[in-house]
């Protein structure tokens, strides 16, 4: 029996040999031809394409010096990946966990927490190639699932010269934080199981069409890359991707779910605005990656982006703490917390298209604009959106889509004279307000109906002995403080 098996065994190779030799000597197999080696001038032109963020211009025809990414746009971009992932956690989570009441505290973090673990299965297995695989013109492909053949060689349909997988995990970063920002919304009373559900079902609704239609491969909306985009739309960082989307689901979410008991009739302030503060601060430090990073270099358009992203969140937080001053007599932290993140917010559709000077309106526009929002407009309907995701992101968002069309040169960013040449200074605003309507209304479209299958589920909202107790003790099992 055992001569019998290591017979065979020696058969079974011999034929897996003799294969291989005979397709190695088949006619038809093709050989890669060698590249050249090549010359200094062509060497040379490689290492300003690196420089100056340009393709390779010799790729197809010699062997490249410079192999794979360029090692400073690759770091700038893992860092900017980290920044980004530092809004949410611990950035976001502060934020929000200081500004709900003290019951709710951990509840907030939990969910912050879980959808970065959530999101990151999801973008894995599917969500990235659906959002900048190839596809139809509102939904990507199957070939990036399980982040098939995204290695550390660039993408370059992309960048040029930034890791594919380093691509992939920076864009899964706003992935993340796009649906933590609804949290804000609907904090103090929706079900951890049902913001599991909604998320999950509103990324592939939402989220991964809008991506794909603003920024992916022959994405409808995509005028900056796309020649036969239908709507001509700029998104430079996620004023239409995350602000818009994120907020007016927010929007619809809070009314499906209704107010909190006893608000407008008990008063609700945060519980501790020196984390609101911290996450502030958080917040603003990472939305350098936020929008410098999507620049995906480093270079002069993400130096723009940094230099007007600074100036819009300091004057958007002096105008809302300076319009306070004047309305109430005493301008408050939350204001300045508020303010910063309603500049922040404004900016980051136009951050990489408009020059300082505009910055510095869009900042000021930010600041009165979302502070009407969240005072004068809230009281007027009465909504209950508990931390003011409406008011500050989809307000913001909108405002910003519409400005950057407004005030986009291609003295700042050379990638307009492409296919929106004939645009710039001349209707590109009207582009950006188709753009900003369809999301808008196809984000409240599809949170009502996600909404709705959430509830026949799971159910949206917890009990109302859940919810005077408190969130972190009925949900979690926890309290944010024992003393």
């Amino acid at each position: 029996m055992k001569k019998t098996l290591l017979y065979l065994a020696l058969l079974i190779a011999f034929s897996f040999g003799a294969f291989d030799a005979i397709a190695a000597d088949a006619p038809d197999k093709k050989v890669a031809p060698t590249k050249a080696a090549p010359t200094t001038e062509q060497r040379l032109d490689d290492l300003e394409a690196y420089i100056n963020n340009a393709a390779r211009p010799h790729a197809e025809k010699v062997e490249s010096k410079i192999s794979g990414p360029g090692p400073g746009h690759n770091g700038w971009m893992m860092i900017s990946t980290a920044l980004v992932l530092f809004m949410t956690l611990p950035g976001l989570a502060l934020f929000y966990g200081g500004l709900v009441r003290r019951k709710n505290v951990l509840s907030v973090i939990a969910q912050c927490i879980g959808l970065v673990g959530l999101v990151t299965i999801l973008w894995v297995t599917v969500g990235y190639s659906f959002t900048f695989g190839k596809g139809c013109p509102f939904y990507g492909g199957t070939e990036y699932f399980m982040l098939n053949g995204v290695d550390g060689a660039p993408n370059t349909t992309y960048a040029n010269w930034v890791s594919h997988n380093v691509w992939a995990m920076y864009q899964m970063m706003f992935a993340i934080i796009t649906p933590a920002l609804i949290v804000g919304a609907i904090a103090e009373r929706m079900k951890f199981s049902a913001v599991l559900l909604f998320v999950t079902l509103w990324m592939f609704l939402v989220y991964f069409p809008a991506a794909h239609m603003i920024w992916g491969q022959g994405g409808w909306m995509n005028g900056l890359a796309n020649d036969k985009a239908a709507i001509k739309a700029i998104d430079f960082a996620g004023g239409i991707v995350v602000h818009i989307t994120s907020g007016w689901s927010a929007l619809a979410l809070c009314l499906i779910l209704k107010p909190r008991l006893g608000y407008g009739k008990e008063p609700m302030p945060p519980h501790n605005l020196v984390l609101c503060s911290i996450g502030t601060g958080m917040l603003w430090v990472g939305w350098y990656g936020f929008n410098a990073g999507s620049a995906v270099a480093a270079d002069t358009i993400a130096a723009n982006a940094f230099v007007t992203t600074t100036l819009s969140a300091a004057v958007g937080s002096f105008v809302w703490g300076m319009i306070e001053y004047v309305v109430k007599g005493k301008p408050s932290v939350l204001g300045f917390c508020s303010g910063a993140i309603g500049g922040l917010a404004t900016i980051t559709p136009a951050c990489g298209f408009v020059e300082p000077k505009h910055a510095l309106l869009i900042g000021a526009l930010a600041g009165a604009a979302t502070y009407f929002a969240c005072t004068a407009l809230k009281r007027r309907f009465g909504y209950d959106d508990t931390l003011d995701t409406f008011g500050v992101h989809a307000i913001g968002g909108t405002l910003g889509t519409i400005l950057a069309g407004v005030f986009a040169t291609s003295n700042v960013n050379a990638n307009l004279d492409g296919n929106l040449k004939t645009l710039i200074s001349n209707g590109l605003w009207i582009e950006q307000l188709k753009a900003a309507a369809i999301w808008i209304i196809w984000s409240v479209v599809a949170t009502i109906i996600i909404a709705k299958v959430v509830d026949k589920v799971v159910g949206l909202r917890v009990s109302e002995e859940v919810e005077t107790v408190g969130l972190d003790l009925a949900e979690h099992g926890e309290e944010g403080y024992n003393d």
